[in-house]
């Protein structure tokens, strides 16, 4: 009887240490799909913000109760700001050619511009765009092998007709 017990004891230690080797085969590829996933969603969700900051700024200046294209520009500038602070990335300037900045670091071009609407030549629209070199400058570290799904750049552009 006592020699049954051991044998049953043998094969239970035997079955932890084949589920501790599992384990470490299967652990790298979970930890791998798990911060794939958080990594993608934070991507998508600062995706979101470019494109509502986008947005919101040629809003902001298309509905500026101010006349000056300076104020415009201001005002969209604003907007994007706001926008995009909780990712810690502002625009610097509103012409073509400035600078998206995360911290001091550039990490991209957004402008604000005023100009008449394609599709009606009499009307004026404000154009804000956001271009953010994401493969160069990822929010979060980078998982090995999770440079194959994300963009090497978000861009988005948003046209707004002045308001009279």
């Amino acid at each position: 009887m006592a020699g049954g017990v051991a044998r049953r004891r043998r094969g239970r230690e035997r079955d932890r240490g084949a589920a501790a080797v599992e384990f470490a085969l299967v652990a790298p590829i979970l930890l791998l799909l798990v911060f794939g996933i958080i990594s993608y969603g934070y991507m998508l969700s600062f995706r979101q913000a470019l494109s509502q900051g986008a947005a919101e700024g040629a809003r902001a200046a298309a509905v500026s109760p101010l006349p000056a294209a300076a104020d415009k520009q201001q005002a969209a500038l604003d907007a994007v700001n706001d926008a995009l602070d909780s990712y810690g990335v502002t625009c610097q300037g509103t012409a073509v050619g400035s600078n998206l900045l995360k911290g001091t670091t550039d990490v991209g071009s957004c402008s604000v511009a005023t100009a008449a609407c394609a599709n009606d030549g009499t009307k004026e629209c404000v154009t804000a765009s956001l271009d953010y070199e994401y493969a160069d400058h990822p929010l979060l570290p980078s998982v090995p092998g999770l440079g194959a799904v994300l963009p090497d750049h978000l861009r988005y552009d948003a046209v707004a007709q002045v308001s009279e």
